[in-house]
This record gives structure tokens, C-alpha cells and sequence, in this order.
């Protein structure tokens, strides 16, 4: 789909302001003294272009950033540099430990606010930025709470040779060894494709457990954003992603032996098992519906089988489809933060599997991706206590009342369950009327949302939305409701900054 005027417009002047400023926006920063502009020789260094504006958030008071940023974009600081700026801070000063989770999240964040000020409307467009600058504060303050812990310069004399550099960082990552995945990532960093270097990453982002997905989605992100902002800025990022993904919950070295493990080394095992054709098979909608049925009482290791048997004959388009349906599902029957985050790790996995080049790392995502939501399913407690909802069973509300956008999310406020219908017979009644409802509710998303899951959770299903079969789009959209924002929420106080910062 081509963006429309008012999104390429914008993409086309933050482009040309990024390119053609270069280091112009340095000239609008205040006079930095010899001792203010030395960098702490036990900080990563960054790129010397971006440094002081890194600082500079790095260094504000949270009561005095948006303030301080929104002077700077109105004399000229170009937007790709703030998002540079941003995701640098968080890596240089957030552990991503003791969990790939809670304060990290002003990390893990970053990419799907780019992706909602992409797609939001133009007055409004800043708002995610401003608000993620602000949550890295907040988080910044908790990880200097906490452990104090900055990111340190790579040791120059570990870091591998270009020609070792994939072997070495595979090795590592192989082995849990923290010390050469650290100097090994600076190496991937310096010398592998960006393609290549992704492929890598994925296929040990996502080969457990942990963390609920954060692993796998902090890998898409920070790919994601890296785009945008530049490989040259690669460096820091990998090494902040390596030491996340070797979280292992205590353990000395991982055996193997415990769930978050066992599931992807069977999948692993399954996936190189699978046959040359095993992505030409056709959309079969009862496919679908029988790997649905399997994810709500299956195991992990019945739902990969049931995935194996299908591919060759159905397409992963069919997988893919009962993935996030399951995933919706789920979300319906327990609207929390496990409920949420099958969806979110649903995403990643899937743009990881869209994104790899390698074969071998496709196949892997893609199981990952049905073999998980029974570990979230079963994260979610005793199952007598899960609603009983299912995706396929949502019924439209009353077919001879006509709702609005505006009846759907002020009835949200009040009742998921009944917004979900009136959305599903607002959809029947105008083709098309998806946008109108996504729009809506990533506009409320900006003015409401106070965490960074409103951001993380919004961003993945309205990208994944179009994803998904015809068949399942509206169940899909409706289904989504559970966690998004409704009209009669109060607004976020950072929305008022914001808008006096720029105003």
C-alpha cells in the first residue's frame, strides 16, 4: 500500500531534514565547555554526530526534556535524529536485566512509537516521541535506582576479526558466554550486513522462552529502528540485544532441561525435518480452524506437530492466520499483561519470519510462533478461571441499531466485551471501516496511553491486521479492543507538555 500524501510528505521531510542537516542541529544546542563534551572514557562512545543530543536527553531532567527537545525541533532538529537519540540513551543506561521487561520497556518502546507517529495524523504526530522520551526518564531513574549500571566500552583486545566475526558470535551466543557474545556483537556490528547480522539475532532471539517474548520482540525493534536511523549507530544496540537474549533466570549455563528451552530446541529439530515445499501449499480456512481448536487445549509439542503435518499441503498464510486469531483469543479470555503479550510476541515472531533471509530461521519463527501460545495459555493460570470467550464465536451487537466509531470506544470504557460487538457490526455495515476504527483507536492511543504496552500492543495489531485473512480481519480488529483505549479515559499528562513544548 502506497502511504498517502500527508505520510509521505512527512517521511520525505524527515528524510531530507536527516540527510541534508547532517550535524546541522548541533548548531541550535547550547555552548557545550572541553569538560562538558569529554566523554567518560568507562561509557560506550557513540557516534561523535549524535553524542550531545544523547547527552543532553541522557542529562535533563525529566521535568525539563520535552521542554528542552521541543525547542531544539522547532529551530530545526530533524526527527530521525531524536529517535537515534532516544533508543541510544536507553541502551547506553538501562540494564536489560534483571528482566527483557519492566523499566527495559523505554527500550523495547521505541519502535513502535516510530511506527505510531508514522501512521498517526500530523498535529499529533510527535506525541509517541515525546511520551518515550519522558518513560526513559522514568526508567532511567529506576535502573539508577536500582544497580546504577551504564553500558561500558567494548574490550577492544576480545573483539573478533572480521573473517571470525559470525563464528565467534555464534559460538557464544551457543554457549551463553556473555563475555565474547559482548566483543563478538560489536564485531557483527562493524563488519556483517545489516540482513545478515538480523538473521543471526533472530535465530537466537527467538529460540526460548523467557521473558514472555521480550526477547524476540526487543530484536525486531531494535532492527526496525535501525533502519531508520542508521547502521552506523549498530554497535551499542547489539551488544545491548546480545547481553539481553543471554538472560537465563540464574542459571549458569542453560542444559536444555527447562521448558523455555525444550520447546525451540524441538522445533528446531522439526524444522530441519521439514520438506523442500513446505511454504507452496494453499490457503485451506480449515486448516485454520483446526489448528485454532488445537492451540486452546493443545501442548506445545501437539501444537508444532499439528504444524508440521499441515505445511507442504496448507500454506503458512493458514498457520499464520490461526496464530493470531489464537493469540486474539487468549487476549478475550484474560485482558492482562500475559494476554497481551501473546499478540506482541505474535508480531515479532512474525516480522522475524518475514524479514530472514535465511530458510532455516523462517521455519523456526514460524513454529515458535503456534508452539508458544500454549506456554502463554498456560501462563495464564487455572484455566476454569479464564473466560470462555472464543474468537469465531464473537457475535456483532444488535444488527438493527447502526454504531459509530464514537459508540464503540465510549461503550470501551466501560465494556470490552460489548464494544468488541458493536465494532464487529459497525465493520459489517461499511466495508472498509477498519481504517476508521484503527485510526480511532491509535488516536486515543496517543492521547491516553501511559505505558509503554498501550504503545507496544497498539502498533503490533494494527500491523498485523493487515496480515490476516480476509475471513479474519474484523474478529481480529474487534478482538483487539480488549486492550485498547477507550474514548472516556482521561488523557495522558505528558499530552499537554507535549503540545506547549511544540506549540
Amino acid at each position: 500500500m502506497s502511504p498517502s500524501p500527508d505520510r509521505r510528505s512527512f517521511l520525505q521531510s524527515s528524510a531530507i531534514g536527516a540527510v541534508a542537516g547532517g550535524a546541522a542541529f548541533l548548531a541550535h544546542l547550547p555552548a557545550v565547555s572541553a569538560a562538558d563534551a569529554k566523554v567518560d572514557p568507562n561509557l560506550v562512545r557513540l557516534d561523535t554526530d549524535i553524542e550531545p543530543l544523547v547527552r543532553l536527553v541522557e542529562d535533563t531532567p525529566r521535568d525539563k526534556l520535552l521542554e528542552e527537545v521541543g525547542a531544539r525541533i522547532k529551530t530545526g532538529l530533524p526527527y530521525r535524529d531524536v529517535l537515534a537519540a532516544l533508543l541510544l540513551a536507553g541502551v547506553r543506561n538501562i540494564r536489560p536485566r534483571p528482566n527483557v521487561g519492566f523499566k527495559f520497556h523505554a527500550v523495547l518502546v521505541v519502535n513502535s512509537a516510530h511506527q505510531a507517529a508514522l501512521a498517526g495524523p500530523d498535529k499529533e504526530r510527535w506525541l509517541p516521541l515525546f511520551w518515550a522520551l519522558d518513560n526513559f526518564k522514568s526508567s532511567q531513574a529506576t535502573n539508577q535506582k536500582e544497580s546504577g549500571w551504564r553500558m561500558k566500552p567494548v574490550d577492544e583486545l576480545k573483539v573478533p576479526t572480521a573473517r571470525k566475526a559470525e563464528a565467534e558470535f555464534v559460538a557464544a551466543m551457543t554457549d551463553w558466554d556473555e563475555g565474547k557474545a559482548d566483543a563478538a556483537a560489536a564485531a557483527v556490528a562493524r563488519h556483517l550486513p545489516a540482513n545478515r547480522a538480523f538473521d543471526l539475532f533472530a535465530k537466537f532471539g527467538g529460540r526460548d522462552y523467557r521473558d514472555i517474548g521480550h526477547k524476540i520482540i526487543y530484536v525486531a525493534n531494535a532492527f526496525r529502528t535501525l533502519q531508520v536511523i542508521g547502521w552506523h549507530h549498530a554497535e551499542p544496540v547489539l551488544r545491548s540485544l546480545a547481553f539481553a537474549i543471554l538472560k537465563r533466570d540464574g542459571e549458569a549455563k542453560p542444559d536444555g532441561s527447562a521448558v523455555a528451552d525444550r520447546v525451540g530446541i524441538r522445533n528446531a529439530e522439526l524444522a530441519a525435518k521439514l520438506p523442500a515445499g513446505w511454504n507452496a501449499g494453499k490457503p485451506d480456512p480449515a486448516a485454520t480452524d483446526d489448528l485454532l481448536a488445537a492451540l486452546r487445549t493443545g501442548s506445545d509439542s501437539d501444537v508444532s506437530d499439528k504444524v508440521v503435518s499441515l505445511l507442504g499441503k496448507v500454506s503458512p498464510q493458514s498457520v499464520w492466520d490461526a496464530v493470531f486469531a489464537g493469540a486474539g483469543e487468549l487476549l478475550m479470555r484474560q485482558p492482562g499483561i500475559v494476554g497481551l503479550h501473546t499478540l506482541t510476541t505474535a508480531n515479532a515472531l512474525h516480522h522475524a519470519y518475514t524479514a530472514a533471509g535465511d530458510e532455516p530461521t523462517r521455519k523456526l519463527m514460524l513454529l515458535q510462533a503456534a508452539a508458544f501460545l500454549p506456554l502463554f495459555r498456560k501462563g495464564m493460570g487455572d484455566p476454569s478461571k479464564l473466560a470462555a470467550t472464543r474468537i469465531d464465536q464473537l457475535e456483532p451487537a444488535d444488527e438493527n441499531q447502526k454504531f459509530t466509531v464514537e459508540d464503540v470506544f465510549a461503550t470501551l470504557s466501560k465494556d470490552k466485551a460489548k464494544a468488541a460487538g458493536m465494532a464487529l457490526s459497525y465493520l459489517a455495515g461499511k466495508p472498509g471501516g477498519s481504517r476508521d476504527l484503527i485510526d480511532a483507536g491509535r488516536a486515543l492511543v496517543f492521547l491516553k496511553g501511559t505505558d509503554s504496552h498501550d504503545y507496544k500492543f497498539s502498533t503490533a495489531v494494527m500491523e498485523d491486521h493487515a496480515h490476516l485473512s480476509a475471513g479474519w480481519k474484523d474478529r481480529f480488529l474487534a478482538a483487539s479492543l480488549f486492550w485498547l483505549k477507550g474514548s472516556g479515559e482521561p488523557d495522558a499528562k505528558v499530552v499537554k507538555r507535549t503540545r506547549a513544548a511544540l506549540g
